[in-house]
């Protein structure tokens, strides 16, 4: 049985990573592979828990590290239940958010060093990786205009544009540094052109 693909859309918010995730779903789908789709911070009921602590909006104030750990202790719950079996059972897996979104929030929207998150990540992966992450980027002010219009906004929906454009920074920085992995999407375009774009990416990954 060969090896399943791990594929993550990142992006800040409001970029479209649901709609365009289904999108690519869809293709790997009709290539006749088994697909498991996830998410993070969650993905497993314990792992939703802790979405809860740290998406939620609470009295008591979350240290910047303890935001870190919670993330990582969510994504360990998630590659160890859920990601490896999969991907080893031959299964595609699309992820929203991975391991990047911890690099681009805590690293760079926080401002927590960025070997500290590294360290984390070789702890709680070890050698997993995305075969290919698939960026959506678009101009804060237009990601964030998007993510008003959702309704009910989470702890991080409420970060300042100033947060957001260090996130969007450091996922750039990301996709710069790894250029086989990252597929970079306008995601200021219209939803037929980055619809498209998703398109193109889909076929190389399913050749």
């Amino acid at each position: 049985m060969s090896r399943g693909r791990f594929i993550t859309i990142e992006g800040i918010e409001g970029v479209g990573k649901s709609t365009n995730m289904r999108r690519l779903i869809g293709h790997i789908e009709a290539a006749g592979h088994m697909v498991l789709q996830t998410r993070e911070p969650g993905g497993t009921p314990t792992a939703e828990l802790i979405r809860d602590v740290v998406l939620g909006h609470a009295e008591e104030p979350i240290p910047e590290i303890a935001e870190l750990l919670l993330m990582f202790a969510s994504r360990s719950i998630l590659v160890s239940n859920v990601i490896r079996p999969a991907i080893d059972a031959g299964t595609w897996v699309v992820s929203d958010r991975f391991v990047d979104a911890s690099r681009a929030y805590q690293g760079g929207g926080r401002g927590i060093p960025m070997e500290r998150v590294n360290q984390l990540a070789d702890w709680v992966l070890g050698d997993l990786s995305p075969d290919t992450t698939i960026l959506l980027d678009a101009p804060v002010e237009t990601g964030m205009a998007r993510a008003d219009s959702r309704g009910e906004p989470d702890r991080l929906d409420i970060e300042k544009a100033e947060f957001y454009t260090r996130v969007r920074g450091a996922y750039l920085k990301l996709a710069e540094e790894e250029p086989e992995r990252f597929e970079i999407v306008d995601a200021s375009g219209s939803i037929d052109d980055v619809g498209a774009a998703i398109d193109r990416i889909a076929a190389q990954i399913l050749n």
